[in-house]
């Protein structure tokens, strides 16, 4: 079975989409980043299975996460999908997987850490 550049095979994707957590984080991150409190009040789970799903995800370069900081000072993580397209070929008999994550430039990341210490 092919692998794609981050080691995502059709059987790992296979595995992590049979999960309806799992989906669900992916989903809700697409739109805006969201905080793991906020995931589990939108994806109706424990904070322990939030957890274990945005580590496996992020082990997978499926999702990542910033730090910010809140008016009051406290620093809290964001997270966001980096999924943009998923597709899985079967050719010659073997599966082959594609994954297409968005990229965030240099220029991005610096202004995402500037305003992150407003």
């Amino acid at each position: 079975m092919a692998e794609d550049r981050d080691g995502m095979t059709a059987e790992t994707v296979g595995e992590l989409l049979e999960d309806e957590y799992t989906r669900s984080i992916l989903a809700e991150t697409s739109t805006q980043p969201l905080s793991a409190a906020e995931l589990v009040d939108r994806c109706n789970a424990s904070s322990p299975t939030v957890y274990r799903r945005v580590e496996r995800l992020q082990e997978h370069n499926l999702l990542e996460s910033e730090q910010k900081l809140d008016p009051d000072g406290h620093h809290h993580r964001l997270f966001s999908a980096r999924l943009e397209r998923l597709t899985i070929e079967l050719t010659d008999g073997s599966y082959e997987v594609s994954v297409d994550r968005t990229d965030e430039d240099a220029i991005e990341r610096f202004t995402n850490l500037y305003e992150g210490l407003r």
